[in-house]
């Protein structure tokens, strides 16, 4: 299977994490409807191993904050590459993302966020 994926990593405060699984989920449900196969997202719970720079490190998290670990499936990059144009361009998302970056109660910190996306290089199933 080579698909293609859009893979992030962001800190949010654990007291919003309820709040931000809400907007996740709409936010899934748009970027399936715009062409990804799949979306998942996951709160971090063991963050730390010897030798390796953590998570935590990469996004500069504060104590009182979570870490998400994400990943948008597409069959190819020229489908997340159109499907990326399209959800950055539906009506619905401003609704969703801006309460979540606003500064007087901040949860999503884009420029704290790590993004890229990837080719397929192994697939074990």
């Amino acid at each position: 299977m080579a698909n293609y994926i859009d893979g992030f990593v962001l800190p949010i405060p654990r007291k919003r994490i309820d709040q931000y699984k809400q907007a996740a989920e709409q936010v899934a449900e748009i970027w399936k409807e715009h062409g990804a196969l799949a979306y998942f997202e996951y709160v971090g719970e063991d963050l730390k191993l010897e030798g390796t720079r953590s998570f935590i490190d990469a996004v500069s998290a504060k104590a009182d904050e979570a870490i998400i670990f994400g990943w948008v499936v597409f069959e190819s990059k020229e489908t997340r590459d159109k499907a990326n144009e399209l959800v950055i361009n539906d009506k619905r998302m401003p609704g969703l993302i801006n309460p979540l970056t606003d500064p007087s109660r901040l949860i999503f910190d884009a420029k704290r966020m790590v993004f890229g996306g990837f080719q397929s290089l192994v697939f074990n199933d």
